[in-house]
Formats: C-alpha cells, structure tokens, sequence
C-alpha cells in the first residue's frame, strides 16, 4: 500500500526489454507511482550492457535526457547543419498522470557552447501522449554539430498544469502597465 507520508508527486522508472508500454503500465501500477519513465533496453537498443543509458536522473530540478541513435548512426553520430531542426529519438515513452505535464528544455551547456537548442522551448508532453518521446533540437551555431549516442540533449521537468477557464468580455480593468508590451517596462 501507499505511505501516509508519502511524496506528492512519486517517479519511477521502469527498464525493459520488451514489451515497453504494457510492462511500464504494470510497474506504475504495482509500485504505487504517478509517473514512469520506462525506457527500452532490448539488445537491439544497444544500451544494456553498454556505457550509457537513455536518462539520468539527477537531484536537479530536472532529468536529463539522453539521445538514443538508431543502430546506423550509433557509430558516427547524427550531424545537424548550422539551423537544421531535426527530432532526436530518445528510446522512451512516459505515463504522465491527469494534471501534470512533461516540459523538455534545452541544456544550458549546449546552448551556450555549441548553439544547439529547442526551437518550440519548452515542449510539452500532455498527459494523454504515450508515443515514443523524440526531442525537436535546431543549430543555432555557425558550424555542424554531431550529436553522439547516449550524448545528453535536452532535460525533462516535470510540471502542475493549472486548468484555466476563459470567458469573453466587454472590457478589462485598468493596470498601471495597461497595453505597454515588448520593452516597456524597462530596458530589457
């Protein structure tokens, strides 16, 4: 059963080598979690065994996530040309439970040295999404950049999803900023 001082929000992790979603859906069930990350490590993955994995769990806010290369890549990587985008596959799929989102966010490391970032940050994984979790990165730098198998490229954050009601009206109130957008608060 559940623990009475149980965390609010309980992660787990599930590996597996076949079977991926069902497995996974059983885990989240049987450990009592909210979410699982499950992650394939079948022999053709190339993972087990091997000197990465496809996620690292860190004590920051947020989980990095790692490129999972499909087998004719794996060897020399996969280059992305100064502003290509192009959907790195990562070999996961998560269960996110009802209000809850997954936020995939660039790595700051990479952005800053290299140019490589998301060009929609962050993405959202919606809680009713269970495909496999591919991750939208663009070159902003000047030069190719080749992203290795098991490279870290993004993280993952989970995040409370407040549900907003909208209403049409004839007006809004006054605010002492009022229509003032882009710059109009200061200098930057």
């Amino acid at each position: 059963g559940l623990k009475k001082d149980r965390p609010a929000l309980v992660v787990g992790f599930a590996a597996e080598t076949d079977d991926v979603e069902a497995h996974a859906a059983a885990k989240l069930v049987r450990k009592g979690c909210d979410w699982i990350v499950a992650n394939d490590v079948s022999p053709a993955t190339g993972i087990m065994g091997g000197g990465e994995n496809a996620v690292t769990l860190i004590s920051a806010a947020g989980a990095d996530i790692r490129a999972s290369l499909p087998a004719d890549q794996r060897r020399d990587g996969f280059r992305l040309e100064p502003m290509q985008r192009a959907i790195v596959p990562t070999g996961l799929r998560v269960a996110v439970p009802q209000g809850y989102e997954v936020q995939i966010r660039p790595r700051s490391g990479l952005a800053l040295k290299h140019g490589i970032s998301l060009p929609n940050t962050p993405g959202t994984i919606d809680s009713d999404y269970r495909g496999p979790l591919g991750v939208l990165l663009i070159n902003f730098g000047s030069k190719p950049y080749v992203i290795a198998h098991g490279e870290r490229i993004a993280q993952m954050v989970v995040a409370p999803v407040a549900r907003a009601g909208f209403a049409e009206v004839a007006a809004l109130d006054s605010t002492g900023r009022g229509s003032g957008g882009f710059g109009s608060t200061g200098r930057g």
